[in-house]
């Protein structure tokens, strides 16, 4: 028997395998970061292992409860439907483990953090008034998710005293180019381009060519980041402290 629940990290999954290596080293930091703790993952869709199956293997070995992680940036329709519903099914077919969903990692400090490690890398000091920049995500038919990246730049654009700040998507508007020229036409001198996205893949590739295309500098995605590791633990023991103080007491 185990005392402390499983940490089941949940990415969406993607076609491009640099997405899972990217997404399976940042768990490696997880464990890292929490020696001892049973950290697995698994995926939701086009990646393997599945949700499903990693539940079963974590009751399989003998855990009474697993806090599920979903490594998403922003609530949305994957939040909302996917991962509760793989939930609410393995639950009914695994009576003995008690499973918990912790928050999407949108909103932890830690991932503005990685972020803005990114941008300096390519923008140099970022205490720049001329600096324009364009926060790039993958986009969602959810827009309350889309505006949360707005928000995100926003308030570094306050932070910082940048000339602006925009969001942009690679599945809607603005997209990064439409976001790139509006910066300049508003008379920003220079104009970079960061990543709100975990891992390489398909969608992000677009982002980086369409900022290159743009000639802005563009960071890479968060990736396997000691700051986001420190997050999902976070979301972890926000839906794990139950387990805990049973272990203390015990």
């Amino acid at each position: 028997m185990f005392g402390n629940p499983a940490l089941v990290a949940v990415a969406h999954g993607s076609r491009d395998p640099r997405s899972a290596a990217t997404v399976a080293a940042l768990v490696d930091e997880v464990r890292r970061e929490r020696p001892g703790l049973d950290v697995r993952l698994s995926f939701l869709d086009l990646s393997a292992p599945r949700l499903p199956e990693v539940l079963d293997a974590v009751a399989a070995d003998g855990h009474r409860s697993a806090v599920v992680v979903p490594l998403l940036l922003g609530h949305a329709f994957h939040a909302s439907v996917d991962v509760p519903g793989a939930v609410t099914q393995a639950a009914a077919r695994l009576p003995g483990l008690d499973i918990t969903i912790s928050p999407v990692l949108g909103g932890h400090t830690g991932l503005a953090t990685a972020a803005l490690r990114r941008l300096a890398a390519v923008a140099g000091p970022l205490n720049d008034r001329g600096l324009g920049v364009v926060l790039a995500a993958i986009g969602s038919s959810h827009p309350p998710a889309n505006a949360a990246v707005g928000d995100v730049v926003a308030g570094w654009t306050r932070r910082f005293g940048w000339h602006g700040g925009s969001a942009a998507f690679a599945t809607t508007t603005p997209s990064v180019p439409e976001a790139v020229a509006a910066l300049r036409a508003r008379g920003a001198e220079r104009v970079v381009v960061g990543q709100w996205i975990l891992a390489p893949g398909l969608l992000p590739d677009r982002i980086v060519r369409d900022a290159t295309a743009a000639a802005a500098p563009v960071a890479g995605p968060l990736g396997p980041d000691p700051d986001v590791a420190r997050a999902i633990l976070a979301r972890y023991d926000s839906r794990a402290v139950p387990a805990f103080a049973h272990d203390l007491t015990a």
